[in-house]
């Protein structure tokens, strides 16, 4: 487990991204700040007052991080101008972009939004809603990308596993999307492959997963999924993408003999996009809990530039390798 997430802030340190962490206010993130720098994965920005967080963290050596407070930064006009300029539509006022720049995850998405920033990092202590609705507001998504998803690595447990040739696999969505059209389905799983190849260094064999192998069944369910394998085709023609297909079709080469000889993905493929949230987050926790394999994510992608939501019962090592991944993502672009 460790050689991978290793790998991944090894080769974080190599791009030297200055990514802002948005919660000074809490603890893990202190220490993840602290020790993200002191790791040399990339240059951290905290949020926060800088006399009350050394105040609260004592112990921890924050040599290196810059602490930005949002209620007195020299960038305030310019980003509440810029604020006020891209919701102008929705009739946003200065004094509404005001008391939106006290929040620490707007006053972030700012800075990435006018480049002092190269990813944000947010949700220890917040909402997920309370990440993405700045995200969604302010970066929007990447031009072509109909909505942001998420996608787990999920790392095999130290014994290895016959199915894992790679060391690990890749799931989408799991955590934040209930349902999608066929086109959303497609492009989540066209982002998902090319997170799996710049973040996980795999070659991405991308299974759209059904309870249906070509066909087998007739459902409107397994038609949508279908019809994004189609779509997902068109897109991106280069990527190895098949299906619809059932789990055991897409990781068992016996099975994909019988139910998809002619597949170049089935019985060999490492990521997985299943149909809706319900089964992907049910997939992916049955994976942890039963399989013994270290899902780490939810991981976004599809914004224009980097943003990731934590989960709120994270610890500061798990900020650190979201930092390192946030970090890689700015090589999707």
């Amino acid at each position: 487990m460790k050689n991978i997430l290793d790998e991944i802030k090894s080769k974080a340190k190599a791009l030297q991204k200055t990514i802002v962490l948005c919660e000074g206010e809490d603890k893990r993130v202190v220490k993840a700040a602290a020790d993200a720098t002191k790791e040399g994965i990339a240059k951290i920005v905290l949020l926060g007052d800088e006399v009350e967080i050394k105040k609260a963290n004592p112990d921890v050596d924050l040599t290196g991080v810059e602490i930005v407070n949002p209620l007195t930064s020299e960038k305030l006009p310019a980003y509440n101008a810029k604020l006020c300029e891209l919701r102008a539509s929705k009739g946003m006022t200065s004094e509404q972009a005001a008391k939106l720049l006290t929040d620490g995850t707007y006053f972030g998405a700012m800075m990435l939004k006018m480049g002092d920033v190269d990813g944000l990092v947010s949700g220890a202590c917040h909402s997920t809603a309370n990440t993405l609705r700045p995200g969604l507001q302010i970066i929007k998504t990447a031009k072509g990308v109909s909505s942001v998803s998420s996608f787990n690595l999920m790392i095999c447990p130290p014994q290895g596993n016959q199915y894992c040739p790679d060391g690990l696999v890749v799931f989408a969505d799991c955590g934040l999307n209930p349902t999608y059209s066929s086109e959303g389905l497609a492009d989540c799983a066209i982002a998902t492959a090319n997170s799996a190849k710049a973040i996980a260094g795999i070659e991405p064999k991308v299974a759209m997963l059904s309870f249906s192998t070509f066909g087998s069944a007739k459902h409107d369910n397994v038609t949508a999924v279908a019809e994004a394998v189609k779509i997902a085709k068109e897109k991106a023609p280069d990527l190895k993408l098949d299906g619809e297909m059932q789990f055991d079709a897409a990781i068992v080469p016996s099975v994909a003999a019988l139910k998809a000889p002619n597949s170049e993905v089935a019985g060999h493929a490492n990521v997985f996009i299943f149909p809706d949230l319900q089964a992907g987050n049910i997939g992916y926790k049955i994976a942890e809990r039963l399989g013994g394999f270290m899902a780490v994510g939810p991981i976004c992608q599809g914004f224009a530039k980097p943003i990731n939501d934590l989960s709120r019962g994270c610890k500061s090592e798990d900020i650190v390798a979201a930092v390192a991944i946030t970090a890689l993502q700015t090589q999707l672009g």
